[in-house]
């Protein structure tokens, strides 16, 4: 009996090494590129509609928070569904390395607007630049499960991310655009990335 669990953990290890050997196709281009319309949205409907966010800033960050969310149901959804597809019985170990990589960043990111919210208010400008940062080094990470020409993705957030907190610094305020445009040039940019490296396969 000894024998078999050791056989079977011997397994279990072999599974999830291949798995973080193989290049993650679970996300799906069409997909990522409707995140970056969504971004694009909700930074036209912020600017056309609600006007000076700054004297607003819950809106502003409660709509941003329901657009990723939605994101991330889009991504998670087509993820789950594509990885079973292409990964076969790699599946759940492949899905797990990802969440593995993305979870750290995803909830830094959450974890940072709670605090700022909440003890530093008056920093509340400086969220979309950061968010960006955080987002461009969480894609410089899972460069090693994803295509290695993600990494010019991350360095674009990276570097909108630090452009627009230098941006914002003059004014402290808040303006759709450094939230919109950042992401909708990202998301846009991944999504090509994942269709030239056959990430488009079946996408709906």
């Amino acid at each position: 009996m000894h024998e078999l669990d050791r056989a079977l953990a011997d397994i279990v290890a072999i599974r999830s090494q291949i798995a973080r050997d193989t290049t993650f196709r679970g996300l799906g281009a069409a997909t990522v590129a409707a995140t970056g319309l969504v971004a694009l949205v909700v930074a036209c409907g912020q600017a056309l509609v609600l006007g000076d966010l700054s004297a607003r800033p819950l809106l502003f960050f409660a709509l941003w928070i329901g657009a990723a969310f939605l994101a991330f149901a889009l991504v998670g959804i087509e993820t789950v569904r594509r990885s079973r597809r292409l990964h076969s019985g790699l599946a759940d170990a492949m899905i797990w390395n990802a969440i593995e990589v993305f979870l750290p960043t995803a909830g830094a990111g959450a974890c940072l607007g709670l605090v700022v919210a909440r003890f530093a208010p008056e920093a509340l400008w400086m969220l979309p630049g950061l968010w960006q940062v955080l987002m461009g080094l969480g894609l410089f990470a899972a460069s090693r499960i994803l295509p290695r020409r993600v990494q010019a993705v991350a360095a674009w957030y990276l570097l909108a991310g630090l452009a627009g907190l230098a941006l914002a610094s003059a004014t402290h305020g808040l303006s759709p655009w450094l939230m919109g445009v950042p992401f909708m040039v990202g998301q846009g940019w991944l999504a090509l990335i994942l269709h030239h490296a056959g990430g488009c396969d079946g996408d709906l």
